[in-house]
């Protein structure tokens, strides 16, 4: 990792308890394994919104990424 670049950190707690709210049955319960693997996908989800959005504003002549490029960007990630 580039010496510039920050790393991204999601808590493992908040992405279990984020999880579980979508189950049906409460008593269902998430691994550990499970969790670290989301984790770890919604870290790339980010870098890639964050590489796709300063791709666009720098396609824009933008300095600065604004909620708009982000917007721009986001049906491309969630489709």
């Amino acid at each position: 990792m580039d010496s510039t670049e920050l790393e991204i950190v999601f808590k493992k707690e908040t992405v279990s308890k984020v999880l579980t709210m979508f189950f049906k049955d409460e008593k269902t319960k998430v691994s550990s394994d499970a969790v670290n693997l989301m984790t770890e996908m919604l870290k790339i989800f980010a870098v890639e919104a964050t590489r796709r959005s300063m791709k666009q504003a720098e396609n824009e002549d933008c300095d600065v990424v604004d909620l708009e490029h982000v917007e721009k960007i986001l049906p491309e990630l969630v489709s």
